[in-house]
């Protein structure tokens, strides 16, 4: 089960340092170098840092210490708060759909990385380069095969009446994939429409948790059918458990909609030069080989391999976007009103109408 192997992934992980370590040499001693980041929670659980960290601190002689602070929603709020003060040199998560709030907040300094060639420009989601992208994927409503024979394969499917008390879905407040799930909304139904679409979507919803992994493990316990996860979910499940999947996952037909993470210099870093490093180190393919059998993404180095098991994940026949400045330019009010309507219990009319 995805469960025991997180767990397993958790306990063979090394324990990041937590302070600075001296180094001797001869009857002289220097201080290492530390370099701090922030990072979501499964960027440690599922085993990318404990593949890919020890190498940077072998290669530069240095220490990592990873703090990780729920989802990447989390992870950026961190930093707003910390804006100030701040105590992380590198911010691991910030994805297309956070971009905008990360940039208004002024968290990020922008850097252009050497070997950022590496990349297709379509996944370049800045251009800017407070972020630069490391992995992408698509969300997905993931299934159990044995459970669910006959999954929704469309938005409209998801509201049906038998589905009701059946969906787990993420906080897009606090979490990335959350957010994506409501922008995809957006794209596919419009301005006013999406209100009208998640007030059909209410009945069917079990529960909205704060991140990924609180979803991930209250639909692995089966408390509910549906859960909104990744579309490399299926290779997951095949290659944990050596066999055909027995997860299913379903990018409805209306089209997909692309998460592209990234990483970024967070401004005011102690360790700017060092963090630059470690950026042009996430994008070699020594670090992007790992992605795929840990973070469970698609890398954005063209010249990396995809494992064989990803055959099984899913992909769309066709995508839905929204323009990174529609995003910038409403998305606390997409934010606001999706609040007043789940949380508040407010009516679409009423929020369009109090737009103004």
């Amino acid at each position: 089960m995805r469960k025991l192997a997180l767990l397993l992934m958790v306990i063979l992980l090394t324990v990041p340092a937590l302070g600075c370590v001296t180094q001797k040499t001869g009857s002289n001693t220097k201080e290492e170098q530390k370099l701090v980041i922030y990072a979501y929670d499964s960027f440690e659980s599922w085993g990318l840092a404990n593949a890919t960290i020890p190498k940077f601190e072998k290669e530069y002689g240095v220490k990592v210490e990873l703090v990780t602070l729920g989802d990447a929603g989390s992870v950026l709020n961190r930093l707003i708060l910390e804006k100030d003060n701040p105590r992380a040199d590198i911010v691991i998560g910030i994805d297309n759909n956070l971009l905008y709030k990360a940039i208004e907040a002024d968290v990020l300094e922008p850097y252009k990385p050497k070997n950022i060639d590496a990349v297709p420009e379509e996944l370049i989601f800045d251009p800017t380069y407070h972020v630069v992208p490391f992995d992408y994927g698509f969300v997905a409503m993931v299934y159990k095969r044995d459970e669910v024979k006959s999954p929704p394969q469309s938005f409209e499917d998801l509201t049906k009446p038998e589905w009701k008390n059946s969906i787990i879905l993420e906080d897009p407040r606090t979490s990335s994939t959350g957010a994506a799930f409501l922008l995809w909304t957006i794209a596919v139904y419009g301005d006013d429409g999406y209100l009208y679409y998640w007030e059909k979507l209410k009945p069917n919803i079990y529960q909205i948790t704060k991140g990924w992994d609180a979803g991930w493990q209250m639909w692995d316990n089966g408390e509910a059918p549906l859960f909104l996860s990744y579309a490399t979910d299926p290779a997951y499940d095949a290659y944990a458990n050596n066999r055909e999947p027995d997860v299913g996952a379903v990018i409805f037909k209306e089209g997909g909609y692309p998460q592209i993470e990234g990483i970024g210099i967070v401004k005011g870093a102690k360790h700017e030069e060092l963090a630059k490093k470690f950026i042009e180190f996430a994008l070699s393919e020594d670090f992007q080989k790992e992605i795929p059998l840990t973070n469970w993404m698609f890398p954005v180095n063209k010249n990396v391999q995809l494992p064989d098991v990803f055959k099984y994940a899913v992909k769309p026949q066709k995508m839905v976007t929204l323009d990174p400045k529609e995003i910038e330019k409403n998305y606390s009010r997409w934010i606001n009103e999706w609040t007043a309507l789940i949380v508040e219990g407010k009516s679409p009319e009423e929020i369009i109408k109090s737009r103004g």
